[in-house]
């Protein structure tokens, strides 16, 4: 009996696919660049300018959950909220053991100028003080974390739990994508660099869409290949236009010019 191969891990399923399709996107645009060009045209793909999949801290219940996949969302917009009652608890212990120890070591100077106590006793009140200081200082950074904010404005494009469901530390929780800035990648041949350069214009043709878009270059690869004699090329789109969505694709024309 052959051995059972087990899935892959959810946490790669959901980071490294999409790497993994544009790469093969790329491999196989590669292939047909030269034949393609004889025309003036290049198959793309529009990918994100950024995207992330955002994972928990700590250990809590979902307690609120207020979007839903494809909803947009702006940059420091509350994503997720955790039931944080116990460390909420934790950090008022925190607070009144530093309190206390600040107390304690206010006393013990007043001390020290009677004579009472000796010059030992005070350097570990002090020390106490820090103490108890910096256990507080780590308890308010647990404790931020019991809301998750987007990094930046975008939109969902994968949701990996639930409202109500418990989270352990490093728990992918969903899947963003930057949805402001699309990039479009394409492989060109290797002999167009004589031409092209950052801000050379061109023409994105969206076949989900029907449309025609105006491009622009923004930077070349570091790299040929020497068996397909091509080299990436990333461009971005110009001006701001919230039909267009990452996984689109289409082809690029640099016009005869370009040939």
């Amino acid at each position: 009996m052959k051995p059972t191969i087990p899935p892959p891990h959810d946490r790669f399923s959901h980071t490294r696919l999409p790497a993994i399709a544009l790469m093969a996107f790329l491999l196989c645009t590669s292939a047909f660049a030269q034949e393609a060009a004889l025309d003036g045209r290049i198959r793309v793909q529009l990918t994100p300018y950024q995207q992330a999949t955002l994972s928990t801290e700590i250990a809590a219940n979902i307690s609120k959950l207020p979007l839903r996949e494809g909803q947009a969302f702006n940059e420091g917009q509350q994503l997720i909220e955790f039931d944080c009652s116990l460390l909420n608890a934790q950090l008022n212990k925190a607070e009144a053991t530093a309190e206390a120890a600040r107390a304690a070591h206010k006393v013990s100077v007043r001390l020290a100028e009677l004579n009472s106590i000796s010059t030992l006793e005070v350097e570990q009140a002090a020390a106490k003080v820090k103490e108890t200081e910096a256990e507080l200082s780590a308890m308010r950074v647990t404790v931020s974390k019991c809301f998750l904010k987007a990094p930046y404005k975008g939109r969902i494009a994968k949701l990996l739990v639930d409202a109500n469901q418990y989270v352990t530390p490093g728990k992918p929780l969903m899947d963003i994508l930057d949805t402001s800035r699309l990039e479009v990648r394409l492989i060109v041949p290797s002999r167009w660099l004589a031409r092209l350069k950052a801000d050379s214009r061109f023409t994105v043709q969206i076949e989900e869409l029907g449309r025609a878009y105006p491009a622009r270059i923004v930077r070349l690869g570091a790299r040929i290949d020497p068996l397909s004699q091509s080299i990436p090329v990333t461009g971005e789109i110009i001006g701001a236009h919230d039909e267009l969505l990452p996984g689109m694709s289409g082809w690029a024309s640099f016009g005869k010019g370009r040939r």
